[in-house]
């Protein structure tokens, strides 16, 4: 087990694609990939999380509270089990799976300092189906250092 759970990624450019599990997020992990393709970059996906936001590990016996680093181990698992359903097995680039304790915006921003361009869906999980940006992709665009490709679903 980890000694403490990550609450930032280090990594040298690429593409950065955040992901949620959210049809949004579908939509840009694709787009993110296709960009990592066409020019030959490292695809980092990157997955924040909360305990409110990551199910309960399975191998946790009833009645006992898991650890943040258990809780991360599941982040984890389950970010890789949803890449390789949408990427498949053997994807024709790099990808790199980074799950981070911290909020969803915060992460994105601070993995943005050393990409290429990050990647973003125009909803997450949360807020108002009715808005066209979610506070999320908002912030990304206000803060990013670099630059931001939001991606919206077609049709």
């Amino acid at each position: 087990m980890a000694d403490r759970v990550a609450e930032n990624v280090e990594f040298d450019g690429g593409v950065v694609v955040g992901v949620d599990g959210s049809e949004s997020s579908v939509h840009a992990l694709q787009c993110a990939a296709n960009e990592a393709s066409c020019h030959k970059l490292v695809l980092h996906v990157l997955r924040a999380w909360s305990v409110r936001s990551v199910p309960r590990p399975p191998d946790c016996p009833p009645g006992q509270v898991p650890t943040l680093e258990e809780f991360e181990e599941q982040a984890q698992r389950r970010t890789e089990e949803f890449v390789r359903a949408k990427l498949g097995d053997h994807p024709p680039y790099p990808v790199q799976v980074h799950v981070v304790h911290a909020p969803p915006a915060q992460a994105l921003i601070q993995a943005s300092e050393r990409a290429d361009i990050l990647v973003v869906g125009n909803r997450g999980r949360g807020g108002f189906a009715e808005m066209l940006l979610g506070s999320v992709a908002e912030q990304c665009v206000r803060q990013a250092h670099c630059p931001v490709l939001v991606v919206r679903p077609h049709g």
